[in-house]
């Protein structure tokens, strides 16, 4: 103790001594330098579904367990409401209309494998860092952010051309014309407008060649050949949308090569399973990114047959049920190869839940719990506000809930600075680190928050960090059919703009700390601070409208249209087909 006791008054001891300490204490602080990352996104589940969450009748166990051993999020939003702009913002962490993902017209997904649009090649995802950061990096499951750009093989807009070494999954999204037994699910004003628009260009060719035989009309054949060649690929997009959906959107891909053309679904499960787990396998010895982009809860709800009727939720509620059996899978795997401790699991959805579908009296959308709205509204919080957990011992404090408003777009910064990335500089990063929030801070990074519906905006949140409240003004709204029903059940799919949607001047405003449920307006007269409030979110519109710039339009309808010369195809097009999975 005496020798203790001089060497703390030693002036040349004291300084290291205590500098020592100090550097342990920190160490033990520190989180480890590259962690692995599982990233399991879910699709069109409503935050209702889930047992953390409030849901007591759909079983979740392996989700609750992340969330009892992690941090949950009550406040996670996407960027957008429907899967190709959500996937898109969450994988750059930008907002989807500056990388040119949000539509201007009525097609907001891609609608085809064989469509030029997609994630532009310039955009930066966090796959892409963490692959310059020495991480392995897979994507398990399903894509939906385009294939080809020219042609058939460039793979421009590919999995493997934005950061991913692995990729096992449908390039596409699942859809109901996958099962054959189910009713087709493509867009049916889709294919009326294709036909419709076939029947005119047709028409047009048709009198042009007549006039042109007959002498009334000049036209040149060179005209007429390009009118004639149009009439074709209208007829052929029109055609296949019944004839050939299933085979030239229903595949499945392992890297750049097709495995199943169309998929067998009853076995598409067990083989996304057996990748992610394989995947981790492999990469044990280094660290890996995953990401396990379920294709659960979308429709046609592929349900293995162990949990047909298990849940007291009909084909949903099993689906979802297996989806949760599944991250167990997932989570077993990790513990097996001592993998727990150094992994940072996240697990949300792509946006909320689609309350719009239902078939014959079943529903077979998600349930958005006290929220309003769903899948495909822009502004209410029932279909931007999703299930959000992270689990990380050791680093993250367990059972930990946060109400502060966070978004998909976070994973971004998060992951790339985990791994000892930087974030481009040379561009507009809406997505804030998360670290700092889930280890103790007090408030989150994000002051305000544009919810999006196409290229059009229809509600802005204002976190008011001073008072802690949570203001959001809704400028356009869906109008519900029928009226009052709480979703455009007449429809299928609430429009953004139109004659289908309401404009609100002054907006609506609510403070969602108090009325989560987006229940009832404050007004002029029922709130003092209203017209402070509103003009603050009005000079954040004005700020945030000044950092967009213009991009290309991946959306647009020549983008979106089927073209034959870009149609993966295993086989001679157009008789695609092949099973690189069974046994023969």
């Amino acid at each position: 103790a005496s020798f203790l006791l001089l060497c703390f008054r030693s002036p040349l001891l004291t300084p290291l001594i205590l500098g020592l300490l100090l550097q342990a204490a920190l160490t033990q602080l520190s989180p480890i330098t590259q962690p692995n990352f599982v990233l399991l996104l879910a699709d069109d589940l409503g935050i209702g579904d889930v047992g953390c969450y409030g849901n007591d009748t759909i079983r979740t166990p392996n989700i609750d367990r992340l969330a009892k051993e992690g941090v949950k999020l009550t406040q996670h939003l996407a960027a957008a409401s429907l899967c190709t702009p959500s996937r898109a913002a969450f994988l750059t962490g930008r907002y989807p209309i500056r990388s040119g993902m949000d539509a201007i017209n009525t097609y907001r997904v891609i609608f085809w494998n064989a469509g030029s649009g997609g994630l532009p090649p310039n955009e930066t995802t966090f796959a892409k860092i963490l692959q310059q950061q020495g991480y392995s990096t897979g994507l398990i499951g399903k894509w939906h952010q385009g294939v080809n750009c020219e042609s058939r093989n460039d793979h421009c807009h590919h999995p493997l051309n934005h950061g991913f070494d692995y990729f096992y999954g449908m390039p596409f999204t699942l859809i109901s014309d996958c099962q054959p037994t189910e009713t087709p699910e493509m867009d049916r004003a889709f294919r009326r407008k294709l036909w419709l628009s076939t029947q005119m260009i047709g028409l047009a060719t048709l009198t042009a060649v007549l006039g042109r035989l007959i002498g009334l009309i000049p036209v040149p054949w060179r005209t007429l050949t390009c009118l004639a060649a149009f009439s074709f690929l209208f007829f052929i997009s029109w055609y296949s949308s019944y004839g050939f959906v299933r085979h030239w959107n229903c595949i499945m891909m392992r890297n750049h090569g097709i495995t199943e053309q169309p998929m067998v679904t009853d076995r598409t499960t067990s083989l996304i399973l057996r990748e992610s787990i394989s995947f981790i396998e492999r990469n044990k010895h280094k660290p890996f990114l995953l990401f396990l982009s379920f294709l659960h809860s979308h429709t046609p709800l592929l349900t293995t047959e162990k949990f047909l009727g298990r849940s007291r939720h009909g084909l949903y509620g099993d689906n979802v049920e297996e989806m949760d059996w599944m991250v167990g899978q997932v989570l077993d795997a990790l513990d097996k190869e001592g993998l727990k401790d150094t992994t940072l699991v996240y697990f949300a959805s792509d946006h909320g839940g689609w309350l719009e579908r239902q078939e014959g009296g079943r529903q077979l959308g998600g349930w958005n719990g006290i929220y309003r709205g769903g899948k495909g509204m822009g502004g209410w919080e029932g279909g931007i506000r999703v299930p959000g957990i992270l689990r990380w011992p050791g680093v993250l404090p367990a059972g930990k809930v946060i109400d502060e408003p966070t978004s998909l777009m976070d994973i971004y910064p998060t992951v790339v600075q985990l791994a000892g990335g930087a974030v481009p500089q040379d561009r507009v990063i809406d997505g804030r680190d998360l670290l700092p929030l889930l280890r103790g801070a007090a408030r989150s990074e994000h002051e305000f928050l544009f919810h999006y519906c196409g290229v059009h905006l229809h509600a802005v949140r204002w976190h008011q960090k001073d008072t802690g409240a949570v203001w959001k003004a809704h400028y356009v709204t869906p109008i519900f059919s029928p009226p009052g029903a709480g979703a455009c059940y007449g429809k299928g799919i609430c429009p953004c703009f139109g004659e289908g949607v309401t404009h609100h001047d002054p907006p609506l405003l609510f403070e969602l700390s108090q009325d989560p449920s987006e229940a009832k307006p404050l007004s002029a007269d029922t709130e003092p601070l209203f017209d402070s409030v509103i003009r603050r979110i009005g000079r954040a519109i004005e700020e945030h409208g000044r950092t967009l710039t213009p991009v290309p339009e991946q959306l647009s309808v020549s983008n979106v249209v089927w073209k034959p010369w870009l149609q993966p195809c295993c086989g001679t097009f157009p008789f695609c087909w092949c099973d690189k999975e069974g046994d023969n």
